[in-house]
């Protein structure tokens, strides 16, 4: 064995790394503690309970961290990015790590079932019969073995506990199988009633569920596995799980930590017990994500077995997470990075799409409002057009009608109608006085107004087709003051009589001028 006085330079790293381990939790001189490690095979656990408990001759322990001591290599399987990963994490100037077990997600095995038809039922009657009779008759063995002496028993017996905790409808005791979320429930409810109301944030789910949710947060899994009929599990639990500096830690949420717990005889937690290897209860594991040994893999990276002090426990905890807790803090900022580049990219193609929707808007209104000039200015030509049509059919329709208009009767004539018209100012007629015969139509002495300018010079045309002539003038008289309509029907005489004063008014549009 070595002298006292070793030097710490000439330690291996396994070995540095459990010193260090050991003085955080005991405080002990380094003279004094290097002897016990190496009495104690370099196995932290087992220095630390013979410091505290004091130490004894315990051949089986030694045993034991003798071949925990025996380096295991483990097969390793990964692909070629997980292998140029693992490179380049490995060139970063960091302490090598022995590999860590994978953590599987473990689903448990759904307990519905489907009902068999009824003709297969009806074939299969005699061999579930004789199904039903031999599992009676087992069952009466069993209680016939179980009042033999105890050295016949266990193996009968353990055979029969492996049936009873791998069955289909019920878990080990004969519990029934229930959904992750109510054995989750149940659990806690178990627990509260066996050890009193607690603050420990047992994860109601599955562990699956807690295995999604510790890989997406990136937070430390902490699975919790404990036997009823185990003795240290009521110890365990009031002196360590229950104590007051665990309980701290695990509700601190800068310590990152989902509590997961279960109860062996459930089915899911006797799976979980027997993919994370437990060999011993009161069971613990420490779950989070190794990035450097796979982008995506979660493995256990740290296993407590058996009752232990609530300092041991603890600190056992807080330096793995030490360990660990680097590997997680890169992969939280990369993936900040990653969350505020795609949050900066979101962002880009949000104020993309809305420019380029702006962009579309001004398009679409420029679009329409050239669109509406060009119909503005297709509409102005076209009123143009059949003003100017409107315009060469009125100037012919004017040299037809003055052609119409009959002749002013002979100045010895009695039946006339003695008009004196004011014509408007543009026309620069002023005054004229016109005699027509007493049945002449008001629509004649419209006429005659209308082409007054046109009679002297006026050939013979035609009346223009497709065109009906509107004046825009009124005759009427002055006092008292009477509107004279362009009526065809009544005639001057009736209407206005022997004579009459009459004055020419325009109008534009309808509306009469003042």
């Amino acid at each position: 064995m070595a002298d006292a006085e070793t030097d710490i330079g000439q330690l291996s790293p396994t070995q540095q790394e459990a010193l260090e381990q050991y003085l955080a939790v005991t405080n002990q001189e380094v003279k004094d503690a290097i002897p016990l490690l190496q009495r104690s095979q370099w196995n932290v656990q087992i220095a630390i309970a013979k410091f505290f408990d004091g130490e004894g001759p315990d051949p089986l322990a030694e045993a034991i961290a003798a071949s925990q001591a025996i380096p295991q290599v483990a097969a390793r399987h990964e692909n070629l990015q997980q292998s140029l990963l693992a490179s380049e994490f490995s060139s970063r100037a960091a302490p090598r790590r022995d590999r860590t077990d994978p953590a599987p997600r473990i689903v448990p095995p759904s307990s519905t079932t489907h009902g068999t038809p009824w003709l297969l039922g009806l074939l299969l009657t005699p061999l579930n019969w004789g199904w039903q009779a031999a599992t009676a008759l087992l069952r009466t063995l069993l209680y016939a073995v179980s009042f033999l002496p105890a050295a016949i028993r266990p193996t009968l017996l353990t055979g029969r506990l492996s049936t009873a905790l791998q069955g289909g409808g019920t878990s080990g005791g004969g519990r029934r199988m229930l959904m992750p979320r109510d054995a989750a429930a149940r659990f806690k409810r178990e627990f509260d009633e066996d050890h009193g109301d607690n603050n420990l944030p047992f994860f109601e789910g599955g562990l699956a569920q807690a295995h999604d949710l510790a890989k997406k947060e990136l937070k430390f899994l902490l699975v919790v596995l404990l036997s009823p009929e185990h003795d240290d599990t009521a110890s365990f639990v009031r002196e360590t799980l229950l104590a007051p500096d665990v309980v701290a830690f695990i509700n601190d949420p800068a310590s990152n930590v989902v509590l997961w717990g279960g109860n062996v005889l459930d089915s899911e937690a006797f799976q979980v017990a027997r993919e994370y290897k437990c060999t011993k209860y009161p069971f613990s594991a420490l779950v989070c994500l190794t990035p450097k040994e796979g982008s995506t893999r979660m493995g256990i990276v740290k296993r407590l077995a058996g009752p232990m002090p609530a300092a041991t426990y603890l600190s056992e905890l807080q330096g793995a997470m030490e360990k660990y807790g680097a590997d997680m803090a890169g992969v939280r900022a990369e993936r900040s990075a990653q969350q505020f580049a795609r949050s900066l990219r979101d962002q880009q193609d949000s104020a993309y799409e809305q420019s380029l929707a702006t962009d579309r808007e001004r398009a679409r209104k420029r679009k329409e409002a050239a669109a509406a000039a060009a119909a503005a200015e297709k509409r102005a030509l076209e009123a143009a057009d059949a003003a100017a049509l409107r315009a060469e059919k009125g100037a012919q329709w004017k040299a037809w009608r003055a052609t119409q208009i009959r002749p002013e009767p002979p100045v010895g004539d009695k039946d006339v109608v003695r008009v004196a018209l004011k014509m408007p100012e543009a026309s620069g007629a002023g005054r004229i006085t016109r005699r027509f015969a007493q049945d002449t139509p008001i629509e004649e002495l419209y006429a005659f107004v209308e082409c007054y300018e046109v009679m002297d010079g006026a050939s013979k045309t035609e009346k223009p087709a497709d065109y009906e002539h509107k004046y825009k003038f009124r005759v009427a008289s002055t006092l008292p003051r009477v509107v004279y309509e362009p009526s065809v029907s009544e005639t001057m005489g009736a209407v206005i009589g022997r004579s009459g004063n009459l004055i020419v008014e325009m109008m534009e549009d309808g509306v009469e001028e003042d």
